[in-house]
């Protein structure tokens, strides 16, 4: 395959389904190296076999594990230049919450943590990170429909704050970010327009927006080729929210 101009190597945790497997297939498609980090290397395996996809290498691991991370991380004498993390946990809605509620702060406490090692013993480099949130848990007023919010509050209360306190520890970091916050996740694909808002962490929203859903095909298509391929400045340090 014929590398782009500026070929980038990107480290995806939590790919083996949803946005993260949607971004992964888009950024392979344009080119780039990437690394999947996954507990089940099979599930990617079967969707990229790896006489089609020299471009991608899957190991195997968690990405709670310091170790792991930092391993993925890790290209020659540099750190990745990119590192998507749209990890979460299972709903387990009989009880209204998930298999892991913490997945997410320590996801990001484990990514930051991994860097900080790695900086330690002389890999440079800083990569832009771009984190999976959610929509309706903003500080600084309602981004989801008046009619979601009874269903935000039953069913994403857990795994919503969990996101929250991902989002805080990757803006405080010091690192280059992007938070995404899809609306209600959907299958399928679609040519609807995606529509996008976009919030200062600490100043509040630069621009609004309100609606009910994105597909996971299309939020990964979008994530991939407006923060990975390339990268507006208006979306660096921001959580952007993206809904059709």
């Amino acid at each position: 395959m014929q590398m782009p101009p500026e070929t980038k190597t990107v480290l995806f945790l939590g790919a083996s389904t949803g946005i993260g497997q949607s971004a992964l297939k888009h950024t392979l498609a344009a080119g780039h190296r990437c690394v999947a980090l996954c507990r089940d290397p099979t599930k990617l395996e079967k969707i990229f076999p790896s006489d089609s996809s020299a471009n991608l290498k899957i190991i195997r691991g968690n990405a709670h594990d310091v170790a792991a991370v930092a391993r993925c991380l890790q290209t020659d004498k540099r750190v990745v230049d990119v590192v998507v993390t749209t990890i979460g946990a299972k709903p387990v809605p009989l009880k209204l919450t998930v298999d892991d509620p913490d997945v997410c702060k320590k996801g990001a406490a484990t990514l930051l943590e991994a860097l900080a090692q790695l900086r330690h013993s002389g890999i440079t480099g800083a990569p832009h990170i771009i984190a999976c949130s959610t929509a309706g848990f903003s500080r600084f007023g309602r981004n989801i429909p008046l009619a979601m919010i009874p269903i935000y509050a039953l069913f994403v209360k857990v795994p919503g704050e969990d996101k929250v306190v991902m989002e805080d520890r990757i803006a405080e970091s010091g690192e280059s970010f992007t938070i995404i916050g899809p609306s209600h996740l959907i299958d399928g694909e679609s040519s609807k327009p995606i529509r996008v808002g976009i919030e200062d962490p600490t100043n509040g929203p630069v621009s609004d927006v309100v609606g009910y859903s994105i597909s996971r095909e299309d939020a990964g298509k979008w994530l991939a080729n407006n923060l990975v391929l390339q990268i507006d400045a208006k979306y660096l340090n921001k959580n952007v929210l993206i809904t059709y």
